[in-house]
């Protein structure tokens, strides 16, 4: 009887962490949706410009998510080991840090902006329109690193309201001064998609300063003071990269793996690529539960490992996956059913939707395998043990999403569903190698 309260009281904490990533996540999914309509609106050019940009923006956060991943790790530590200064000081160190490497970023992305849409394959009519959103948007990079590193710390410490409140707030801001500046309202010019690179600056700085509020108000569960940010604590900012190192490294190796994999379906033509891209968009939905569970397993395997828990530490992380499995599978199970009318909410084209829908069912018997990678590497993360899911990712993605997919699809002329069969088995393979690394228990030992 105690051990059924005591799992209640566990699933319910998971849930209460879980909850408001989920939802930060599911908004930030339907700002982008809109932000892309309206800049839609201004034309192909317009469009292109802002997907060309989007590329080194998610290629720089993916490198320096490594700053968050361990500040995580170790603020989650010494949130339950109750040494609450120690979690201050890691946050201070790790904001120095990003503020350096995102003012060094913003500066490359700056001058090079004409020179990267030209890599990337801008026509004339593009390179214009992308350079200058990619100037206008470099200043809100350094803002955007910086709420990334203190929102990731706030959820460490076992806070994901406010960060889901902040970013509420941020994404409003966002969409209302995309639609001002974009088309000219209010008295504003229009500005076109110059407006919408202003508007996410702007937005991002908002988010930036509430959260540096909040912050040095104490109103979250970790606390920061000037005291926090000098000086310059060389073994301790160390000890952030030796856990986030690996986590940029595991980004890196994934978005490279997936470009390749684009490439690949590119070469099945304009329909497969589209029917493949639709079905991408269709399939996101179910990604935000996976995302929340990951933030409450990293947060409570973290922390209980700092308390001298580690059974408890395992135990937060099994139950963690048992609902991420439920709800996954039931998305699985709504994505197998509905395939055509998940479709049919981006496309009219009836071979587009007949192509997606077929995608769309066998992604759907890669729900619980999904679940389980992005579940339970969440608890390894928060235990620190990002070497491994580094290694994992690195080599499932490049053996089964490059070369299998290149045999199969473009060797054997099997065409886009088996690309898809790919992408399953890249994530069954993915998740059954860090249940079983959970399983070991080798990462209950691993000193951060």
């Amino acid at each position: 009887m105690k051990l059924k309260l005591s799992l209640n009281k566990m699933k319910k904490e998971i849930l209460y962490l879980a909850w408001p990533a989920i939802a930060e996540q599911a908004l930030l999914t339907i700002t982008q949706i809109v932000d892309m309509a309206m800049v839609g609106r201004l034309g192909a050019d317009a469009v292109a410009a802002v997907g060309f940009s989007m590329q080194p923006l998610f290629f720089g956060m993916a490198i320096f998510a490594s700053l968050g991943v361990g500040a995580v790790a170790l603020i989650s530590r010494f949130v339950g080991a109750n040494e609450h200064k120690k979690a201050s000081k890691v946050l201070g160190q790790a904001v120095n840090m990003s503020i350096f490497l995102g003012l060094l970023y913003a500066l490359v992305i700056f001058f090079l902006s004409e020179k990267i849409i030209i890599f990337l394959g801008g026509e004339p009519s593009v390179v214009s329109l992308g350079s200058s959103y990619l100037k206008l948007i470099s200043p809100g990079l350094v803002f955007m690193l910086l709420s990334f590193v203190m929102t990731s710390a706030m959820r460490g410490a076992g806070d994901t309201l406010i960060p889901m409140k902040v970013n509420v707030l941020v994404n409003v801001l966002n969409v209302a001064g995309n639609y001002i500046l974009i088309f000219g309202k209010m008295g504003f010019p229009a500005l076109g998609v110059d407006g919408a690179a202003i508007s996410t600056s702007i937005s991002r700085f908002v988010g930036m300063i509430i959260t540096l509020v909040v912050l040095f108000r104490g109103k979250s569960r970790i606390r920061i003071n000037t005291g926090d940010f000098y000086p310059f604590k060389l073994p301790l900012v160390t000890r952030i990269l030796n856990i986030g190192i690996p986590s940029s490294m595991e980004q890196l190796a994934m978005r490279i793996a997936f470009i390749f994999f684009v490439k690949i379906v590119a070469s099945l033509g304009t329909v497969a690529y589209a029917a493949h891209q639709i079905a991408i968009n269709a399939e996101a939905i179910s990604y935000m539960p996976g995302f929340g569970l990951a933030m409450a397993a990293t947060t409570l395997v973290g922390q209980n490992l700092g308390a001298k828990k580690p059974k408890r530490a395992e135990i937060s992380g099994y139950e963690s996956l048992k609902i991420g499995i439920f709800i996954m599978g039931f998305m699985g199970i709504v994505i197998f059913l509905f395939p055509n009318y998940l479709m049919a909410i981006y496309t009219s084209d009836p071979e587009i939707i007949k192509l997606g829908s077929v995608c769309l069912r066998i992604s759907a018997l890669g729900q619980i395998p999904m679940a389980t990678f992005m579940v339970v590497s969440g608890g390894l993360r928060g235990a620190g043990d990002t070497r491994f899911i580094f290694y994992v990712t690195l080599i499932s993605t490049w053996v089964i999403r490059i070369f299998f997919s290149y045999f199969i699809v473009i060797k054997l002329g099997l065409g886009l569903f088996a690309a898809w069969w790919a992408m399953v088995l890249d994530w069954s393979i993915r998740g059954f190698l860090v249940l079983w690394r959970f399983k070991q228990g080798e990462w209950k030992n691993i000193r951060v």
